[in-house]
């Protein structure tokens, strides 16, 4: 019989390898996607409309699927944005994660039988360091509304796996790109905007803070992580991350020489583009994921980088390729 799995947030970058993941383990996998404008059709096979500002048909998922395994990634998770929608990101990415703990306590009240839970949880929550690298004992200070909300949305899953007895574990993800991230994060500005550069469709590409640094990795390896912490005897949280820091700086390095660019000839500053308050390095140290789990990043940060603009140039062709026909 089939393991059944349910994401939040599945129609982004985690949600899109996660539901490949479990789908190759013989999972039948259901997802939670925004809720529909009116007059808009079905949301798909095995999709729920939902959202965790509001959480009121929660339950009644819960109860139709019956899932095994339930992977919360639904939240509003731009660090920039966060600061210009403070209220609404700490509605969605931190009430919006008790409101489905909660969802899954009366279920299992209901129906007596367990569900595992996955909260992700985010290397912003260390905001500004106490020590380096980061791991599970470090304390936190967030420094954005975003990072707020998930420190908020972490111990809620703590105190619910105390007090209630439930299996529910947070991945302390460091930073994870790949082909498939938003546009509006750094890594596929830059990804984007050099293969758009390389084609003659773009001039410039407009960034703030090139000397913040971060723990990248890919998104794919992230997953199977997410997965690990579910099938473990008993619930923890766990820090991933390759353990490696390099600056957004060394990223434009690495994506331009990869199309034969200087970085210098294309890049601006704007101040608008600086966090209020900024987090200047994050590195995980994910030995206790290594020792329990078993879980090592594959892909390199070169690989990385080499892997989403090669995807992006691909983009950019056919971009170019359209814009050509329409000039004929």
């Amino acid at each position: 019989m089939k393991r059944v799995a349910l994401i939040t947030g599945i129609s982004g970058q985690d949600g899109s390898y996660l539901t490949e993941f479990l789908e190759e383990k013989n999972y039948e996998v259901y997802g939670i996607i925004p809720c529909k404008a009116p007059g808009i059709g079905d949301p798909g096979e095995n999709r729920f409309y939902a959202d965790l500002a509001d959480g009121s048909n929660l339950g009644s998922i819960l109860d139709e699927i019956q899932p095994d395994e339930i992977y919360n990634l639904a939240a509003q998770s731009h660090v920039r944005m966060s600061f210009d929608m403070p209220v609404y990101t700490g509605d969605v990415t931190g009430l919006g994660t008790l409101r489905m703990l909660e969802a899954i306590r009366q279920h299992q009240l209901r129906t007596e039988r367990q569900v595992k839970f996955y909260q992700a949880s985010s290397s912003e929550m260390f905001g500004k360091v106490a020590e380096t690298p980061q791991n599970e004992q470090t304390p936190f200070h967030p420094r954005s509304p975003y990072a707020c909300a998930k420190v908020y949305a972490h111990f809620q899953t703590i105190n619910y796996r105390v007090a209630y007895d439930m299996f529910a574990c947070s991945g302390i993800l460091f930073n994870h790109e790949s082909p498939l991230r938003g546009q509006n994060f750094v890594t596929k500005k830059i990804t984007l905007a050099a293969a758009r550069i390389k084609l003659g469709l773009q001039q410039k590409l407009i960034l703030g803070n090139l000397d913040a640094k971060r723990d990248w990795g890919f998104a794919g390896d992230y997953v199977k992580a997410m997965w690990l912490m579910l099938q473990q005897d008993q619930p923890d949280d766990f820090v991933i991350g390759t353990g490696e820091t390099h600056s957004v700086k060394e990223f434009l390095e690495v994506v331009f020489a990869h199309l034969d660019l200087d970085y210098n000839e294309y890049v601006e500053f704007d101040p608008r583009f600086l966090r209020p308050s900024e987090v200047d390095t994050l590195s995980a140290d994910a030995t206790k994921a290594k020792e329990v789990l078993g879980w090592e990043p594959k892909v390199s940060f070169y690989e990385l980088a080499q892997m989403m603009v090669e995807y992006d140039l691909q983009l950019a062709e056919k971009e170019k390729l359209i814009a050509d026909l329409g000039k004929n």
